[in-house]
């Protein structure tokens, strides 16, 4: 780990408080001049460190830069996660997926702060602009998610970016089926989860779940496309929280030693659903029809009537929805 990253870490695990080049000399075995020249090295990639007379240097509270030093601070001290951000990237899914293939172990989260070419589902893009967003991907081992159910895993991701959402800002989202994270009747945050297979086997080895979440993204950045249908935890800006805390409660909750079994998750997952009871339009290939969503089923699937007054059992994967009320 390079010398700037050491001492931002003892900054970040003290952030808002005054610590002495001295303290910091010491506990990594350098010089102060060493430390001066990493503070400088800091402050050159924009973070607001102050340095006052007989006290020491302090990292600013205000400071939102995306760092897995930020990050560490946050996280369950049993948690043991291979953390990697980026200041931009073409996709953090992509990175993930070329690192399962090479290996990667459970839990490695690919994180940054803006990404190229970001995706969601069924192929369409997630705009991912810098600075006012979190884009994160994990590398899942399939064996240990402990979800068989592709359903649950999404349905398990919306869940904990909704109770995370909840801890750290005291803010309470709603999920529209399957994965879409809604505030206020607008989307401020997907999930894209991706299998990949054996070829030999077709069985499932890993799976890489990407997170892409809008934070204090403002109105007038989002393209003219998705304008009226786009949102914000904080589209007036100035969150109370930093970005690192936010990834870190979310690491926490999909990253967490024992996970619920599949009934107590889609009983959770359902009471954040927002559309239940609701007329819907529901897009299955080039089909589109009116409906009413009724329920989930056991395995997250989406049961609704058509006008018509047909029962249907609408599966992930398949269909989008969109409300219409």
């Amino acid at each position: 780990m390079a010398t700037k990253h050491r001492v931002l870490e003892i900054l970040e695990q003290n952030r808002g408080a005054s610590i002495s080049g001295e303290h910091i000399a010491a506990v990594l075995d350098i010089s102060r001049n060493i430390i001066w020249r990493a503070i400088k090295d800091l402050r050159h990639d924009g973070y607001v460190i102050a340095a006052v007379t007989n006290k020491g240097y302090r990292l600013d509270g205000a400071n939102d830069i995306l760092s897995a030093e930020g990050i560490k601070p946050f996280l369950r001290p049993s948690l043991s996660a291979d953390m990697q951000v980026y200041s931009e990237i073409d996709s953090t899914s992509r990175e993930a997926k070329a690192q399962a293939i090479s290996n990667a172990a459970h839990g490695t989260v690919i994180l940054s702060d803006c990404q190229t070419d970001g995706k969601g589902r069924f192929g369409r893009a997630f705009f991912s602009p810098p600075h006012t967003g979190l884009y994160m991907s994990f590398v899942l081992q399939a064996g240990i998610i402990g979800f068989a159910n592709p359903t649950a895993i999404t349905a398990y991701a919306a869940l904990c970016v909704c109770e995370a959402i909840e801890a750290a800002c005291g803010i309470q989202p709603s999920i529209k089926w399957v994965n879409d994270i809604l505030l206020h009747g607008k989307k401020i945050g997907g999930i894209l989860t991706e299998a990949i297979t054996d070829f030999e086997s077709g069985g499932t080895h890993e799976i890489i779940l990407g997170i892409g979440l809008n934070v204090s993204t403002p109105p007038s950045a989002f393209p003219a496309a998705i304008q009226a249908q786009a949102g914000a935890l904080y589209p007036d800006g100035n969150p109370p929280v930093t970005r690192n805390q936010l990834a870190a409660e979310i690491i926490n909750r999909l990253l967490a030693p024992e996970m619920p079994g599949e009934a107590e998750l889609f009983a959770r997952y359902k009471q954040r659903l927002c559309m239940l009871g609701a007329d819907i339009t529901v897009t299955q290939g080039t089909d589109t029809y009116a409906a009413k969503a009724l329920d989930i089923n056991e395995t997250g699937h989406l049961i609704v009537q058509t006008d018509s007054g047909e029962t249907r059992t609408l599966s992930s994967g398949e269909i989008s929805i969109s409300l219409t009320v």
